[in-house]
């Protein structure tokens, strides 16, 4: 937000362009909250593992955040090119009182949806990708260290300890055959 102002040499109005910031922020997290959501429910409603939802909720959701965020910013451009109307004259005016005042609230929301876009689409799927496996481990972590051994699944559950290697560690277990006897140089 800040850059875009920057480099259009707008003034950062700390109301207005606070203003396009949190309207910014609610577009941007509701954006990201539909895509995980989607991702969600074509896990469990439909079975798809974990990543064909990520490519089948981004292929779907492409179209309308790329909408949204199209519509709005050709909508807010002529308040960031300072364009108004005066209704009193009835003519279109360039660079008014009142344009000066919305030129950074429009600027600062379109520049915002261009990169919110981009991240929505790209980044909150692959970070949702890599995290996704993190709460069942957590929760099986928590349980070994609070919780009682009754409450974690036979696969969860350290083999036991009572000097007799498990039935898993003998097959791992490398064998010598009776006559072959290691060399050691």
């Amino acid at each position: 937000v800040m850059v875009s102002l920057i480099v259009l040499s707008q003034p950062f109005g700390i109301i207005m362009t606070g203003v396009a910031v949190v309207a910014l922020a609610g577009v941007v997290v509701n954006n990201a909250i539909v895509m995980i959501d989607y991702i969600n429910q074509l896990r469990t409603h439909h079975g798809l593992e974990l990543y064909d939802a990520i490519v089948e909720a981004g292929k779907t959701r492409l179209r309308p955040v790329l909408l949204t965020a199209i519509t709005t910013g050709l909508g807010l451009l002529p308040m960031a090119m300072q364009f108004s109307f005066d209704f009193h004259q009835f003519k279109f005016v360039v660079g008014g009182e009142s344009s000066a005042w919305w030129a950074p609230l429009a600027t600062a929301v379109i520049f915002g949806l261009m990169i919110a876009t981009v991240l929505t689409l790209v980044l909150v799927p692959a970070a949702y990708l890599v995290t996704a496996g993190w709460s069942e481990r957590w929760r099986v972590f928590f349980k070994r260290v609070f919780g009682s051994p009754d409450e974690l699944s036979d696969d969860q559950r350290d083999p036991p300890h009572d000097g007799q290697p498990s039935a898993k560690a003998e097959d791992k277990m490398p064998t010598l055959e009776p006559d072959v006897a290691p060399a050691f140089d």
